[in-house]
């Protein structure tokens, strides 16, 4: 596709990076990326994504906008309180950027629909903030050869990571790192722990440049490596992660085939 004289306009400070240019904003405008979650992290990621000019956006989320919600999804606004959040989103981001596609999946993923509905994407961000999505989207999107953005935040503290099927020189899954879910007692839910609202947004961002890396093939992949931001003492760090050859799912004997994926046998809370 050519860019026409409006997207010149709106795009132009992509296009003067050599790294980017007309050949990487008419990349973004063609792909399409599915954001699970309208929430903490999906806020920021929507907008960001919006902005950018990637071309369909596809939403997952099956709750409505609660009072309680605005201290740190900032993609919703007050008047929005008791409606579901996808059309929320959705009108937030055609206000926006009205020359991109949204997509809205007004329910739940789960086994039967997760690998039917990714597999119109080119990549997923995951948003989520609860086991089951994110063990079942590590899975999904690793039998489906979809790379995987996720994020994690609670209290002070968030975590991001890139999972991406590589045949030749695997890198570590979601099961590498966590093969093992926490008991539901000891991780805490934002609503018992708190959160720091702008650290969504801090969050948000970092998981959506990793996702336009991405897409455009640009830098180094986190692929193999989580990153942690330590907002109360401003600190980043970056740990290896390496590939878990007994690992569940992409290890040299799988025991997680599309029939039974999605079990959570380890994870983190977002």
């Amino acid at each position: 596709m050519e860019l026409n004289d409006e997207q010149f306009h709106r795009y132009a400070r992509h296009l003067i990076l050599d790294e980017v240019g007309e050949e990487g904003q008419e990349k973004l405008l063609a792909s399409k990326v599915l954001v699970v979650g309208a929430g903490g992290l999906g806020a920021p990621l929507l907008m960001y994504l919006a902005a950018a000019g990637v071309g369909t956006l596809g939403i997952v989320d099956d709750d409505e906008v609660d009072l309680t919600n605005l201290q740190r999804q900032v993609v919703h606004a007050t008047g929005s309180v008791g409606r579901k959040k996808t059309e929320s989103a959705k009108d937030t981001l055609a206000s926006l950027n009205p020359g991109i596609n949204v997509v809205t999946h007004d329910f739940r993923l789960n086994d039967e629909n997760a690998a039917d509905i990714i597999a119109g994407y080119n990549l997923v961000a995951d948003g989520s903030d609860n086991f089951e999505t994110r063990y079942l989207l590590n899975d999904a999107c690793y039998l489906s050869g979809i790379p995987l953005v996720a994020a994690a935040i609670l209290r002070f503290e968030g975590q991001l990571f890139t999972f991406g099927r590589n045949d030749g020189a695997p890198t570590a899954c979601y099961r590498c790192i966590f093969p093992e879910a926490p008991p539901a007692d000891l991780v805490p839910r934002c609503e018992e722990a708190g959160i720091l609202g702008a650290l969504a947004g801090v969050m948000g961002s970092l998981q959506t440049t990793e996702v336009l890396k991405e897409l455009l093939g640009l830098g180094e992949s986190l692929a193999g490596r989580m990153l942690i931001y330590d907002a109360l003492n401003t600190g980043f760090h970056t740990i290896t992660v390496p590939h878990n050859k007994d690992c569940a799912l992409c290890g040299s004997s799988p025991t997680i085939t599309a029939r039974n994926a999605g079990s959570p046998t380890g994870a983190m809370e977002a």
